[in-house]
């Protein structure tokens, strides 16, 4: 690299797949030994190390200049319908707020009794490549992880604009207490120009690399639980009981409940209530209700103080 491209400051666009993102957050929230969230602050510092150390250049000449967040997201009527929903989604948009990233929103539809967000990966791209061509950024930092992605990243190849592909792949168990797999598309892999596989760097036992990587993640006193509940068909008796914590394990767990041997509770079924703050044999309060394949489960579990 030249000296005067050297000299060059480094435009930066971070745009986010924010369904993957949170999905992310709440892995290292709930699933792994962190027990914390990604900082959108933190992440943002990360990108500027890692592209300055990617081309060789100083920090300082790697500026964000541009950050853009795509989700689907429920009315205000179904948002109030599910607790503090309505808070956490506004708590979360103030954090993006003031660290400068755009949001964009697409209604949730419900299809066959389902959430289903659609048509975000396409406007994430178009906006992307759009923004790419005139505000001319030189590099271009992609949080996500669908094959749908390729397009624009070879579109924006055409561009001279340089792609990093922030992605993670995990296992975890969801709200009905089956095993998920998160698993990036090998095709953007191979497409992206600086590919940055984050569970890896984050596991790493590399001293070096400690610092940054602890930056990643909001320090356990400062976070703020959001409740993601998933698309999931449910009936409930309406009943408020009360028990104690059997078990708790990697963002699940079960209530004591010697009638059906148990209650299984997922995370997302928290009210008022971090998972992490919870211990076994805690009293907390619940509704009794059934999964889509007809197994009871406790839903709406709040902690007795």
């Amino acid at each position: 690299m030249s000296e005067i491209q050297n000299n060059k400051l480094t435009r930066i666009g971070v745009f986010y797949d924010g369904n993957y993102f949170l999905h992310v957050s709440n892995f290292y929230a709930y699933h792994h030994s962190r027990r914390s969230r990604i900082s959108i602050a933190g992440l943002h510092e990360f990108v500027r190390y890692k592209i300055a150390d990617e081309e060789n250049k100083d920090v300082h000449l790697c500026q964000i200049v541009d950050a853009h967040y795509f989700r689907g997201r429920l009315s205000a009527q179904e948002a109030s319908s599910e607790g503090n929903r309505l808070f956490y989604d506004r708590l979360f948009d103030d954090i993006l707020m003031m660290e400068g990233v755009t949001t964009h929103y697409l209604p949730v539809r419900t299809i066959q009794g389902y959430r289903q967000e659609r048509g975000i990966d396409v406007w994430m791209a178009l906006e992307a490549y759009e923004l790419a061509l005139h505000k001319q950024f030189d590099a271009v930092v992609l949080i996500g992880s669908d094959s749908d992605f390729v397009p624009l990243v070879r579109k924006l190849h055409t561009l001279g604009v340089r792609v990093m592909l922030l992605a993670w792949d995990y296992e975890y168990y969801d709200e009905e207490g089956r095993r998920r797999s998160t698993v990036t598309s090998q095709d953007l892999w191979e497409e992206v120009t600086y590919p940055v596989a984050m569970q890896e760097m984050i596991d790493s036992r590399d001293e070096e690399s400690n610092f940054q990587i602890n930056r990643l993640f909001v320090e356990r006193k400062r976070v703020n639980y959001v409740s993601e509940v998933e698309n999931v068909q449910i009936e409930e008796d309406g009943e408020a009981k009360t028990s104690t914590v059997f078990s708790l394990k990697d963002g699940y767990g079960f209530v004591s409940f010697p009638q059906t041997n148990n209650l299984f509770f997922h995370h997302s079924f928290l009210v008022d209530t971090d998972f992490n703050d919870l211990r076994e044999g805690d009293t907390v309060e619940f509704t009794l209700s059934r999964n889509d394949r007809g197994e009871p489960i406790a839903r709406n579990v709040k902690l007795i103080r």
